[in-house]
């Protein structure tokens, strides 16, 4: 077993979850014990995830989008059952969003551009003042139908491709989850292709007016690399039994 505390400690420091603002409150969000014995990694705190949790007998749950965010108001309640359900089966919560987005070695969009094999990787796609994705070349060109299966082979996806732009690709910019706002920047830095979780309606007749590749590549899809990458860390540093709990959003 482990202490909780030393469990957040190293990963606030290595994920530098102080240093950099964002919308979750980031950090432990529900404390319910202070030793560990097995650590389940989700993408998403929901009733869902944490039943499974307890099904594992998991004492903390690891996730990219927690339960406590700045400005929300719990008007329906359900927060308060979420804090419930995991006081009462005593499981502990911790949750990192945007430092895990852009963390430059195991950050979902890092991730994502080292399993697409991409050359001359650099930071991209600006988001309040940080760049919280990347970019890079792919080393032989690719379509955009032969890009997307390689994805949907690597990450378990289902890609729609806006296939508007260049028939070869090589050049990509990538943000997880629901990163279209970096389609402007793609556009600006002539990328061939622009790869993302999921996109609003109107990115479709951007994408198709100014002659540019998408790939939507599945919020929950894109964002299941980073809690994966921070199990072998937390397995090697503490050597504590961890597993992955994959509870996919059906596409959305």
């Amino acid at each position: 077993m482990t202490d909780i505390n030393s469990i957040v400690k190293f990963l606030n420091k290595t994920l530098r979850v102080r240093s950099i603002k964002d919308s979750s409150r980031n950090g432990l969000q529900v404390r319910c014990n202070k030793r560990i014995r097995k650590i389940g990694f989700a993408v998403d705190a929901s009733l869902s995830t944490f039943k499974k949790a307890k099904a594992a007998n998991v004492d903390l749950i690891i996730v990219h989008h927690g339960i406590l965010w700045k400005g929300f108001r719990d008007k329906t309640g359900l927060i308060k059952r979420w804090i419930m359900f995991l006081q009462k089966n005593k499981i502990s919560l911790y949750a990192c969003h945007l430092p895990l987005d852009m963390h430059e070695k195991y950050g979902n969009n890092i991730q994502l551009a080292q399993l697409l094999d991409l050359a001359k990787i650099k930071k991209f796609g600006r988001y309040h003042g940080k760049s919280i994705g990347y970019q890079g070349e792919l080393q032989t060109p690719l379509t955009i139908d032969a890009l997307a299966k390689k994805i949907n082979r690597k990450i378990k996806s289902k890609c729609i491709n806006l296939a508007f732009g260049k028939r070869k690709i090589k050049m990509i910019g990538i943000v997880s989850g629901g990163g279209s706002s970096a389609f402007t920047e793609a556009f600006q830095k002539n990328l061939d292709c622009f790869i993302t979780g999921e996109a609003s309606h109107m990115l479709y007749h951007a994408a198709k007016d100014l002659h540019q590749n998408v790939i939507l590549a599945g919020h929950y899809e894109t964002e299941t690399v980073g809690v994966k990458a921070l199990i072998p860390l937390i397995e090697s540093h503490f050597g504590i039994s961890t597993l992955f709990i994959d509870n996919p959003t059906d596409g959305i």
